[in-house]
């Protein structure tokens, strides 16, 4: 896969995501993704299914974590 691969947004404002970045990422048709706008760009994330967080947390423990009152 190379860094230089492009694609031009169409009139209806749509982008196809170039072949060989779908491929090595494992995207999939119906893929829904978030944009997140990063200084002059965008970020590009796919947000992942609900099935694929269940247990993401298992065994956190819920006091131990860091509470942002501590800042100063």
């Amino acid at each position: 896969m190379s860094m230089a691969e492009t694609a031009t947004l169409s009139s209806k404002f749509q982008i196809s995501i170039p072949k060989a970045i779908r491929t090595a990422q494992h995207w999939e048709a119906g893929l829904t993704f978030a944009f997140i706008p990063k200084g002059m760009g965008v970020l590009l994330v796919p947000v992942p299914k609900r099935e694929t967080l269940k247990g993401l947390a298992r065994g956190a423990a819920p006091t131990d974590y860091r509470d942002r009152s501590d800042r100063v």
